[in-house]
Formats: C-alpha cells, sequence, structure tokens
C-alpha cells in the first residue's frame, strides 16, 4: 500500500538514485528520478512532491541555483539539498525546509534524517 507521498530525485549519479529509491520505495513512497535539471524541472510540476533530492553539480546546469525559486513554488516540500563539493548553499526563502546533504550518502544518513516517515 502506498502513502500517497512522492519523492523527486534530481541527480546525475545512478547509484546514488538507485540507493535513494529502494529506501523510500520500502517506506511507500512514490519515488521518481531525473538525471538532468531540465528533466528535473518537468517533473517537479507535474509531480509536486513532498521531498525532493537536487544535486548541484548536474550535466545541464547547477541545481542548487534553481532551488530558492521551487521553495518558493512548493512551500510544502522538504529540498534535500546533495553535493560532495560543499559548495556554499543558495540564499533560502525565510519559510523553506531544507537541508545539506554531504556525497557519499548511506543508509544510516537517510535513518537519521527519515526515521520519521
Amino acid at each position: 500500500m502506498n502513502t500517497g507521498k512522492k519523492v523527486l530525485i534530481i541527480d546525475d549519479e545512478i547509484d546514488l538514485c538507485l540507493l535513494l529509491k529502494g529506501y523510500f520505495l520500502r517506506k511507500k513512497y512514490d519515488v521518481l528520478i531525473s538525471h538532468n535539471l531540465n528533466e528535473g524541472l518537468s517533473a517537479l510540476k507535474q509531480l509536486n512532491p513532498d521531498i525532493l533530492f537536487i544535486d548541484n553539480n548536474l550535466p545541464d546546469g547547477a541545481g542548487w541555483d534553481v532551488v530558492p525559486g521551487m521553495a518558493n513554488e512548493h512551500p510544502g516540500m522538504f529540498i534535500c539539498l546533495v553535493s560532495a563539493f560543499h559548495p556554499n548553499p543558495p540564499q533560502m526563502p525565510a519559510n523553506a525546509k531544507y537541508m545539506i546533504i554531504e556525497k557519499p550518502i548511506g543508509l544510516n544518513d537517510l535513518d537519521k534524517q527519515f526515521a520519521s516517515l
């Protein structure tokens, strides 16, 4: 049985996407994966996810550059800013719900952050 909750993952690392997908499928979430920014932006409009994982360094742009706008358009969405390069976080809206996750990500990290799902 599905919870009706949705996760969108925008990341070009296949292994990370599979890890996140498996984790959230076990929690009965719908999961959609996009491997580039343009597809991810289209999916965001269609899916209206509860949780967004977005990488900064994507093949077609910097994901974190568009995150403040995403937070304004989807104020209820929890945003996970993902990066291995420790960039400066974007200036987020005051009401944004977000966190920064550094790669590599493990299941223990996910359990600490999302244990209550």
